[in-house]
């Protein structure tokens, strides 16, 4: 399932792999409470609570949603990293690190782009 709308740079990150620049994402400062969602397919990804400021450049979660990614190694950078996509549709919305706080340790490192924020209304 695809949306039409993508932008040019939304579908570069979303299937080719590609990432944004750190610090270009409005959602770098979103502190509201509401969702993120999926800007391929809107399926909710991350609840605002899980959130952070991990002062990567680049929206930080410690915890998504239960069961909407699917995680593969990545070689890219010449060492592993884990990437994650989106379980629906595919769109790859970033890398997962052992860096964050608890209660997981995790910090799924997102690209921005691949992201809509929903308020809480």
């Amino acid at each position: 399932m695809k949306k039409n709308n993508l932008t040019s740079e939304q579908k570069l990150v979303l299937f080719d792999e590609a990432t944004e620049p750190p610090g270009s994402s409005e959602l770098n400062n979103e502190k509201r409470d509401g969702t993120y969602h999926c800007a391929n397919c809107d399926i909710e990804l991350f609840k605002s609570s899980t959130k952070y400021e991990s002062g990567s450049g680049w929206p930080s979660f410690y915890e998504a949603n239960e069961g909407v990614f699917e995680i593969k190694k990545d070689f890219h950078i010449g060492y592993e990293r884990i990437e994650y996509h989106c379980k629906n549709c595919g769109g790859h919305h970033g890398h997962i690190f052992d860096d964050g706080p608890k209660p997981s340790g995790k910090r799924f490192c997102n690209n921005g782009i691949c992201l809509i924020f929903k308020p809480r209304k």
